[in-house]
């Protein structure tokens, strides 16, 4: 792990390898790009660490990545922190994730983003004390036409009310 990084207020696991299935996945990822370019495969390799690390990617990963693409690692923390997809840190089973661009906003998101906290007990960036849920608010997730929404993990939760949202968290909690 890279000095810069010792100073962490959570636990980082020590080393990281991909399981037997998600190495073979990794080659394939890496097999799709020319030699000179394999270090192009860093972004589903990340996705790929992420998944397997209970969506959140350690220091450990990023330098096994940094390895396997024979790359430095710091172009791997660079891609890592760039990109708002890629968790740097636990987060809950379940990463609750409200869009709050203008068509969002304008279509009610402040009231998501409220009922999520009020049915949690949590702050944006925090994280229930069960660890089933983190709530954050995310730049433009794409899907204006159908505002507001969340993303939940790998879900996409559209033409949302409060209560609706409340139902989602009700059934989200009995998993």
């Amino acid at each position: 792990m890279s000095s810069m990084f010792k100073e962490c207020k959570f636990d980082q696991p020590k080393s990281f390898k991909f399981s037997e299935k998600n190495l073979k996945k990794a080659n394939e990822y890496i097999k799709k790009y020319p030699d000179e370019k394999q270090r192009s495969a860093v972004m589903p390799l990340l996705y790929l660490a992420q998944e397997q690390h209970d969506n959140w990617i350690p220091f450990a990963a990023m330098d096994y990545i940094a390895e396997l693409l024979d790359i430095p690692a710091i172009q791997v923390y660079e891609v890592a922190n760039f990109y708002t997809m890629f968790n740097k840190q636990p987060v809950g089973k379940n990463l609750i994730q409200v869009c709050r661009t203008t068509p969002c906003m304008l279509r009610g998101a402040k009231d998501i983003t409220q009922t999520c906290k009020k049915k949690l007990g949590i702050e944006l960036g925090e994280t229930t004390k069960d660890n089933k849920f983190t709530l954050v608010e995310v730049e433009c997730l794409g899907a204006c036409v159908n505002a507001p929404l969340v993303q939940i993990n790998n879900d996409y939760h559209e033409n949302l009310t409060p209560e609706s949202m409340k139902k989602i968290i009700d059934k989200l909690s009995k998993k």
